[in-house]
């Protein structure tokens, strides 16, 4: 937790290159999250490889309709907000196929029609979108906050690295955008609660959530 008082760091911003390299995804990236690939399509290790060179991230985008490995245009249609990934790590599985550990960074939103490559890898125009404004969690709210630094306690007796240090638990936006991983919500809600501007009313919304199901009482 940071300490209060002290402005809250956010993930680091990147700037949005002229044209965004995207990767759908059947999942909702945050601001902030984890994200682990298997990487092994020819378009995918080529795009790892220009990121690591260029120290440069890609677009991360969840799919509304298609696959992930759709080569034809009207076959996928996919969110047109997204959040931009940062590699982390890369490891090498075995032949051809990477292992990369990725960080969530800031959200964008695309500008006008994504187009392919003729390797087949997906590219679009996009604007940043403001990052979260850093609000401490209400009174009404710590059950909340309390809950998930508990769940965070148990996953790491499982040995299990939930999220990213350091954990900003004095931080609305952070908060609920960690609920927003772990619920087991349609992704067509994770989507929404990732694009509403203000964190305090999706930190909100999350709270609702936890108190229907009896997650958080009271």
């Amino acid at each position: 937790m940071t300490l209060p008082g002290l402005p809250a760091a956010g993930p680091q911003r990147a700037a949005l290159p002229q044209s965004l390299a995207l990767f759908p995804l059947n999942a909702v990236l945050f601001p902030g999250a984890l994200l682990s690939l298997r990487v092994f399509e020819a378009r995918y290790l080529d795009l790892v490889s220009q990121c690591m060179k260029s120290g440069s991230g890609f677009g991360v985008v969840c799919l509304r309709r298609g696959t992930e490995a759709g080569r034809v245009a009207g076959q996928v249609e996919f969110e047109s907000v997204g959040v931009l990934a940062r590699i982390d790590e890369v490891d090498a599985e075995q032949a051809g196929i990477l292992r990369v550990r990725c960080s969530g960074q800031g959200r964008f939103r695309l500008k006008g029609a994504p187009w392919q490559q003729d390797n087949g890898l997906w590219q679009s125009a996009a604007e940043p979108i403001a990052d979260d404004a850093a609000h401490m969690p209400g009174p009404a709210m710590l059950q909340t906050v309390n809950a998930l630094a508990e769940a965070i306690r148990k996953l790491q007796q499982m040995d299990k690295v939930p999220f990213a240090e350091p954990y900003r638990l004095d931080d609305a936006g952070w908060v609920a955008n960690r609920w927003c991983e772990l619920l087991p919500v349609p992704l067509a809600a994770k989507q929404k609660l990732m694009e509403l501007a203000d964190p305090v009313i999706r930190l909100s919304i999350v709270d609702g959530y936890l108190r229907d199901k009896k997650v958080v009482l009271g």
